[in-house]
């Protein structure tokens, strides 16, 4: 009975995933316009139609309902779609269901809408009424909710105010110390530079989300504040991560020149990829900064790879070729590949980090790409992870952005709605506010629509351009996140708990009770249970190595 699991071991130690490309989808009909359903189409969904899907649906929950409900996840991956809010959710649903499965669109699901915890997650800052995304990644992986633009640090702490006691007090351990002291392995993935907010949030402590290098850090708070990328290298979680894979490579002085118009350059001389790779000297460890190398590193321990000056590419415009910059896919499988080969688990957090990015410029179609690519990563981490992995999908706060009417079933949802011929045209997506004012307005044009251009006829950039701007209804040169709830999708150990509307820091405290770390582990009655079993596997493996190795030796 112990030759099975001897074998996985010993497979396990001497054999690790390799990596494999993922092959990226393209999409031919990525500009196409999408035509409305038929009637044809729609006549075949009748009574009879309606109540086989919700007879179906009904028979899943129930047998979902009668499932035995696991207690302990040995790994967490925690997702986070960076500003996608519910309409963004809902969107990317109907552009992915229309252009990827030839679906009208608004009766596709993604994968993690199958995921069988559902909640809603409130997202305001200690002092804002609609946050920033330090201030909620600092609630979603240390458990408590903190100012506006803070990083790792709780109230107490105000960038105006530069107390080096006030500093030490406030500062807030997270999931990734807590894992790292039960002896998981760590990691962060993300498509913007790693210095931002978000995975910033996973390692650091410091009173501004922009102190991303020393020349963003004010003077008089130098003395006791390293910047965000020094905090990465030289202190723990930040050190001490597996995995470490994204853009910004600027940031940690890899190049001395400005590529990002004034985007944080260090003025310290440091070169801390460098501090990085000499740190791991005696370690199987590569640095990367391009998809050729990510390829071919092989087997490593710990793995930093840096794509971009700033944040990686958009996916529609990134380069696909040797010298050129991996998807947000991509890193996950190699990423997984390293963490996966823990047996007390690991923690892992992933960003869809651009899809704020693109809402922030009101370049709607860029947004749903990027989102439907972290769809593409989470149905991978799905494939790639087992039973005890609890897998959290959710976003730091949503956006401006909302879904007009009145478009027919299966209208593209980059397109226009009209209820009837005489109606005037209004784009399906349009933002509260946003740079897109400036481009839809013309006061000088005469016509049914007023000032506003015609985007049946006036607006050839529509269905060709990726970085069309929608229209906005309120001119600013950025556009504004969202103050509305997210949605929270979790499937895994303890993904039960997730129910309700909750507050953002729960998300912290519900992976510390169902890993088994930090502070909520004592409240878990099943973690001693799983502690035991993973150290009786841990002892049985390294008696299972020892043998073969005396085998091998002896002949």
């Amino acid at each position: 009975m112990a030759t099975v699991p001897l074998v996985l071991c010993l497979l396990s130690y001497f054999f690790s995933p390799s990596f494999a490309a993922v092959i990226v989808q393209t999409n031919k009909n990525l500009f196409e316009n999408i035509e409305p359903t038929p009637d044809a189409q729609l006549l075949k969904e009748d009574q009879s139609f309606w109540y086989g899907v919700a007879g179906d649906y009904l028979e899943e929950m129930i047998k979902l309902d009668q499932q035995p409900k696991k207690h302990v996840a040995k790994n967490v991956v925690i997702m986070i779609g960076d500003g996608m809010g519910i309409p963004t959710v809902t969107a990317t649903r109907i552009y992915k269901g229309q252009r990827n499965y030839g679906k009208s669109g608004e009766d596709h699901k993604l994968v993690y809408e199958n995921f069988p915890s559902v909640a809603l997650v409130k997202t305001y800052n200690v002092d804002m009424q609609v946050p920033d995304s330090a201030g909620t990644a600092t609630a979603l992986f240390s458990g408590v909710k903190t100012r506006y633009e803070a990083v790792g640090v709780d109230v107490q702490a105000h960038k105006e105010v530069p107390d080096s006691e006030i500093f030490e007090k406030s500062k807030i351990e997270g999931i990734m110390t807590w894992a790292q002291n039960a002896n998981k392995d760590t990691g962060i993935i993300t498509t913007t530079r790693i210095t931002h907010a978000t995975p910033a949030s996973t390692y650091a402590h410091c009173h501004h989300r922009d102190w991303e290098c020393d020349s963003e850090v004010p003077q008089n708070f130098k003395p006791f504040v390293k910047d965000i990328a020094r905090q990465l290298v030289e202190d723990a979680p930040g050190k001490n991560f597996k995995v470490i894979l994204g853009g910004g490579y600027q940031q940690l002085g890899y190049i001395t020149q400005d590529l990002s118009d004034g985007e944080c350059v260090r003025t310290d001389g440091l070169n801390l990829t460098e501090s990085w790779i000499a740190k791991h000297e005696n370690l199987s460890a590569a640095f990367v900064s391009n998809n050729e190398q990510l390829a071919n590193i092989g087997d490593v321990d710990y793995l930093l790879g840096l794509f971009y000056h700033d944040h990686v590419p958009y996916d529609l415009f990134r380069d696909e070729g040797p010298k050129g910059t991996p998807s947000l896919t991509e890193m996950t499988l190699k990423g997984l590949n390293i963490l996966k080969k823990n047996p007390n688990g690991f923690v892992l957090m992933i960003e869809g980090g651009r899809i704020d990015h693109a809402h922030h410029d009101n370049y709607a179609r860029l947004a749903l790409a990027e989102s439907a690519e972290f769809e593409k990563t989470i149905s991978l981490v799905v494939e790639e992870t087992d039973s005890d992995t609890l897998i959290i999908v959710t976003a730091d706060h949503s956006h401006s952005m909302t879904i007009n009417g009145y478009g027919q079933r299966g209208n593209d949802i980059l397109g226009y709605g009209l209820e009837t011929e005489d109606d005037k045209p209004a784009l399906t997506l349009s933002y509260a506010n946003g740079p897109g004012f400036a481009y839809h307005y013309s006061p000088n044009v005469s016509s049914i629509l007023g000032p506003w251009i015609d985007v049946r006829t006036d607006d050839i950039n529509r269905l060709n351009n990726p970085e069309y701007q929608h229209l906005a209804t309120f001119e600013v040169d950025d556009e504004t996140h969202g103050g509305e709830d997210v949605g929270i999708f979790a499937t895994g150990p303890s993904s039960h708990l997730i129910r309700g509307v909750m507050e953002q820091n729960y998300v912290a405290h519900l992976i510390s009770y169902a890993a088994c770390i930090g502070p909520r582990a004592t409240a878990n009655p099943y973690c001693d249970n799983f502690k035991s079993s993973a150290a009786n596997y841990s002892s049985f493996c390294s008696l299972g190595i020892i043998l073969l190795i005396l085998v091998i030796v002896s002949h």
